[in-house]
């Protein structure tokens, strides 16, 4: 994936520009920490909306937990090398030398900062059009690994909250050899069998019958 041409450069190359750089270079008079501000209340923003939209029937903790998880140092750094920003980047040469290039927290400031600049030079919609691409496979892979682990507590939610009922698992097999051993569980809602699964262990056969009965529910 490639940063999109801008109709002011000069955005971009302040965008690229970190403090640093000034020190050692009287005629460049402004740095990116502007655009870096900036920036983050943009992605903010285009994160909590792409969720708003996305989700709808999602509470407002959760939506809260997603979007800080979109907008993470770690995550914003990694947008920062599929947009190739890092060999771009205007460093001092101390900055330089003590690795600043491939550190976290500066990739994350200067993709916030040339999400900035973007904004300023081309508005919220183009913007729109380059983070949600990358937003998007990341909050797949969290629903996904949300939907594995957390299946029981779904479930569980709806239980008591449609049934007055707290699922209630039972394994009702175990086969193969100590090292090997697969695992199958029912759950029951009430005198209900809603869902089966199997796994390695006993969690994960719970959890597999939880996602089943999910499924069953139309809550997947």
């Amino acid at each position: 994936m490639h940063l999109p041409p801008f109709k002011d450069p000069s955005l971009l190359l302040r965008a690229l520009t970190h403090r640093s750089y000034l020190n050692e270079h009287p005629d460049v008079f402004e740095d990116n920490e502007r655009l870096e501000f900036l920036g983050d209340a943009v992605l903010d923003f285009l994160s909590a909306a792409l969720l708003y939209n996305r989700l709808p029937e999602m509470k407002e903790g959760r939506l809260t937990r997603l979007r800080a998880a979109l907008v993470r140092t770690e995550q914003l750094a990694e947008f920062a090398g599929q947009l190739a920003l890092g060999p771009a980047i205007r460093l001092g040469r101390g900055e330089e030398e003590n690795g600043g290039r491939q550190r976290k927290t500066l990739l994350c400031d200067v993709f916030e900062a040339v999400i900035g600049a973007y904004y300023l030079d081309s508005g919220i919609d183009a913007v729109r059009g380059l983070v949600e691409p990358l937003f998007q496979p990341v909050l797949e892979e969290i629903l996904r690994a949300e939907m594995d682990s957390d299946a029981k507590s779904r479930l569980q939610e709806w239980a008591q909250a449609e049934r007055r009922e707290t699922p209630r698992y039972v394994i009702v097999d175990n086969s193969g050899p100590d090292h090997e051993r697969t695992f199958t569980a029912q759950v029951f809602i009430g005198d209900e069998m809603g869902g089966q699964g199997i796994g390695l262990s006993k969690r994960a056969a719970e959890q597999a019958a939880a996602q089943d009965a999910l499924r069953r529910l139309g809550r997947l």
